[in-house]
């Protein structure tokens, strides 16, 4: 029996250059988190934290309307 692999956390943003460190909507979580790193957006519209998979999608591309998010 397989276990189900939970779905990335999406954040929508509305520059190219993001930042993550896995805890930053955690009131104090620094501890919780992962080192903070900083990523930018390419031609496909998202990119993946390669330490947490939260996934950050510019608004406006092809990604942000298969979630069904209207872009802008």
């Amino acid at each position: 029996m397989s276990t189900p692999v939970p779905t990335p956390e999406i954040v929508h943003v509305h520059t190219l250059r993001v930042s993550c460190d896995g805890a930053s909507e955690i009131r104090g979580g620094a501890a919780l988190g992962h080192p903070r790193v900083w990523m930018e957006i390419d031609e496909r519209g998202y990119v993946d934290c390669g330490y947490c998979d939260k996934r950050f999608i510019l608004d406006g591309t092809a990604p942000d309307s298969e979630t069904g998010k209207p872009g802008h």
